[in-house]
């Protein structure tokens, strides 16, 4: 953990952070005891790039703010269950995340076969004759994927979240529930410190493509398994984080109530399928999940209060660049992945365009434009700076944002 929290760049930012006043600025009405300030936090998906978004929660934890509601895709939604699984609301987190962080080697999540793996290192690494290699490798890609639509099974990446969420005392949704609904006595500062008694939302976004929808676990869990507290939440992850062809779908067997289909003469309220996935047709045996980010990378309206001024603000953190450049897409592979950029993006863009006071709310990281979003064998000295970006970007974040500002915004709108 030193190596990320103690060097003399992350010293500094704790010495800014004293300097401006930032662990005493005013950044949310809803306040507990000890003088904690609380925010809503969304969390960007992007790869290995997750671990700047440890940095940007260390730093925010060192100003005094805590996170309530929860809301993160793929590389956000790991970050996520780390935030509300391994401490209590109210208690601060980031260290422990840091911690599991620095004793992992990220490259055992890539757990295909040994020659895709080299080729993949290859790939990331831009090594020379990386085309030649894929044609002598062909056939084995062409199988593998025939066989399991993906290169990389994600079995180590589950074992590894599970094993995390067991040794904070995690086991099952069950778990999860009673931890995130023990939270301390809030108050809400603009109301003559009235308690606030509302509890915490969590949002982890997966894509089912068996029905073709966007699911929002731990709430829709009840449409795959029959009893939901026994789950393991490291599966919703797991559902989140699988990367297209990169990583094997999250496969659910067994669905309840397979093969039949709901009533339409019931009221919506009384129905699963149709009140959470507007879905008409017969329930699936089983579903197919890939990564969320084909839906919504930055579900930043999951927790948007459509009108009057909220009691807190709902932070949200981006790894990638804001639209800041455009591509030509001259050949097939870049037509291919603009496409997918503008797939998992486009939505989260359209409810910006349409809400720019949360602009103010946002912090850009930026991480792609320095680094490789799919290098799991990212070396310790890299990581440590991506973690450094996350922080240096939560300072300048916390430094620009006016609660009262922002306030005043809503109440025009």
């Amino acid at each position: 953990m030193k190596q990320f929290t103690e060097t003399p760049e992350m010293l500094k930012l704790l010495d800014q952070i004293s300097e401006k006043g930032l662990d005493r600025k005013i950044y949310s009405d809803l306040t507990d005891g000890d003088g904690n300030q609380y925010v809503d936090l969304v969390q960007e998906g992007g790869g290995v790039l997750g671990i700047a978004l440890a940095g940007y929660t260390w730093i925010l934890e060192k100003c005094g703010i805590r996170f309530f509601s929860l809301a993160g895709t793929s590389a956000g939604a790991i970050n996520t269950i780390l935030v509300a699984g391994l401490s209590e609301i109210g208690q601060p987190v980031s260290g422990k995340i840091i911690g599991i962080l620095s004793k992992k080697d990220l490259s055992e999540f890539i757990d295909g076969n040994l020659r895709i793996q080299n080729l993949i290192r290859r790939y990331i690494e831009d090594k020379p004759c990386f085309k030649f290699f894929v044609f002598l490798n062909a056939f084995r890609i062409w199988r593998i994927l025939k066989k399991n639509l993906g290169i990389n099974p994600g079995d180590e990446f589950e074992n590894w979240l599970s094993a995390c969420l067991k040794e904070a005392g995690i086991i099952n949704l069950n778990d999860l529930r009673q931890r995130r609904s023990s939270i301390p006595v809030l108050f809400d500062r603009s109301d003559n410190n009235a308690e606030i008694t509302r509890l915490p939302g969590l949002q982890l976004i997966a894509s089912d493509l068996t029905t073709k929808s966007k699911i929002v676990f731990p709430e829709m869990a009840e449409l795959y398994w029959e009893d939901t507290d026994d789950v393991n939440p490291a599966k919703f992850v797991r559902a989140s984080m699988s990367i297209p062809f990169f990583f094997f779908p999250f496969k659910v067997d067994n669905i309840p109530n397979a093969g039949e289909t709901e009533s339409r003469s019931l009221p919506k309220s009384e129905t699963k399928w149709r009140r959470h996935a507007g879905y008409y047709g017969k329930i699936p045996d089983t579903a197919y999940f890939v990564d969320g980010g084909l839906l919504s990378n930055f579900p930043i309206n999951a927790f948007h209060i459509r009108s009057g001024v909220p009691k807190k603000p709902t932070f949200g953190v981006k790894l990638s660049a804001w639209r800041e450049s455009y591509t030509i897409p001259v050949t097939p592979g870049n037509m291919t992945a603009a496409m997918i950029s503008t797939m998992r993006q486009l939505h989260d863009y359209d409810f910006l365009l349409n809400n720019p006071d949360y602009n103010s709310l946002i912090c850009h990281i930026d991480a792609d434009a320095e680094f490789n979003w799919l290098n799991f064998n990212m070396e310790p000295e890299r990581q440590v700076a991506l973690f450094a970006l996350g922080a240096q970007k939560a300072v300048r974040f916390l430094e620009k944002f006016n609660w009262e500002k922002y306030k005043k915004i809503r109440q025009k709108n």
